[in-house]
């Protein structure tokens, strides 16, 4: 039956824009790619079914084991079958219950599903234009802790991500052991991004020579790298060359939360011939200036320097400062999965059920993100009056009439 008009629900799909079946990808062939973690005897519901449940009550909000069976109860026998729920022979369909749920989370194939997730999202994002036409994608690379995910004698888990710059799609995930852990997982996480042209940024952590070199020789990428203290060499000479008679060239000022913020960025060519750089491929080097002052608070002001492997006619001072606030648009995805989908809350610790969770989190993001949704948590809220409404946003229009979309 369709929503009344004055249903927020239209006014969230108009915002979302239109949802051309050529263009917003069917999830399920991705998912189908995912092993099954049981052998078929016993087996009532596919694999590809349960995970298309618990990505719909995603996109819907739900954020635990408990919601994402909630969310089945609500569905109507319609949307049940669409998603593959078998029919049982006495003519009523049983959904998949928590204990279930939770149960094909925790043993399914963390690298299989998030490859899958991946490739379904860096799909969409290839087929919605970016911002400029023309412009270069640009992909940061960021780790998180799932902080309710430790449990007696087991450490919480940290995950490392690859995230666009441009709506913040997460194109690759990865579980590591640690933290301090995270840079021996760099190359295998990026080995299955096309990144041709593409420039990826990242923090002090992951400014290791032999990752750059690589990223540079095999992947035909760029990078941009803050260089910190844990590369001594590089940062001394960074910090040697002659900034005070270089002019400012780029400034930006913003303010918001009780603060004002200002930042200056200066650039200078790295020449070989007189001695360069002790970084590979450093084509320019990055002084970043930035003034911040709290409401109540002293100024504070903090100096920071990064190289790149792009030349002066391949980018610009502007370029570049975008490029290097825009790295934090990982920590404004970390934000919503800790505020919306209250990430860090979850007490979930089971197998690879934590990561499983965390990868339905960034579909749903991603994928509304891409479809033009400002604001994910009263999108999802508008979505979930409605549970049909989920199954067009995953590409699955079988019998739309049937659910009044």
């Amino acid at each position: 039956m369709p929503a009344a008009v004055s249903s927020p629900i239209p006014a969230v799909r108009v915002k979302l824009g239109p949802l051309d079946p050529g263009r917003v990808a069917d999830l399920r062939p991705y998912l189908d790619l995912v092993p099954h973690p049981r052998g078929r005897r016993g087996r009532w519901y596919s694999l590809t079914a349960v995970l298309l449940v618990c990505a719909c009550a995603a996109v819907s909000g739900a954020r635990s084991l408990d919601e994402l069976a909630e969310w089945a109860e609500r569905a109507p026998d319609t949307l049940l079958a669409a998603v593959g729920i078998r029919r049982h022979p006495l003519r009523w369909r049983r959904t998949p219950s928590r204990t279930t749920i939770g149960r094909v989370l925790g043993a399914v194939d963390g690298d299989a599903l998030d490859r899958a997730v991946g490739a379904y999202l860096a799909g969409l994002h290839d087929a919605f234009p970016r911002a400029a036409s023309g412009q270069r994608r640009v992909i940061a690379i960021d780790g998180k802790a799932l902080k309710g995910s430790a449990h007696l004698t087991a450490a919480r888990r940290h995950l490392l991500s690859a995230v666009t710059h441009h709506r913040a799609v997460t194109l690759a995930q990865a579980e590591v052991g640690a933290k301090t852990n995270e840079t021996a997982h760099f190359q295998p996480l990026l080995e299955p991004l096309d990144l041709d042209g593409a420039l990826v940024t990242f923090d002090a952590l992951h400014s290791v020579q032999a990752n750059v070199t690589w990223l540079v020789e095999t992947k035909n990428a760029h990078y941009l790298a803050v260089i910190k203290a844990n590369q001594p060499t590089a940062h001394r000479q960074l910090a040697a060359l002659p900034w005070r008679d270089i002019p400012i060239q780029h400034t930006t000022t913003s303010t918001g939360h009780g603060r004002r913020e200002s930042r200056s960025i200066k650039t200078c060519g790295i020449a070989d011939e007189l001695g360069g750089i002790a970084f590979p491929y450093a084509c320019l080097a990055i002084r970043v200036h930035r003034r911040r002052r709290q409401t109540g608070r002293r100024e504070s002001r903090e100096t920071v320097y990064a190289v790149t492997s792009l030349d002066a006619h391949q980018t610009t001072p502007a370029d570049l400062a975008t490029a290097i606030r825009g790295h934090w648009t990982v920590e404004t995805l970390h934000h919503v999965r800790d505020v919306t989908f209250a990430e860090d809350a979850s007490t979930v610790h089971t197998g690879t059920a934590p990561r499983a969770m965390a990868t339905l989190r960034n579909l749903a993001i991603g994928l509304l993100k891409t479809l033009g949704a400002d604001n994910i948590a009263k999108t999802t809220r508008a979505i979930r009056d409605q549970p049909e409404r989920a199954l067009p946003l995953l590409g699955i229009t079988n019998n739309l009439d049937t659910y009044g979309t």
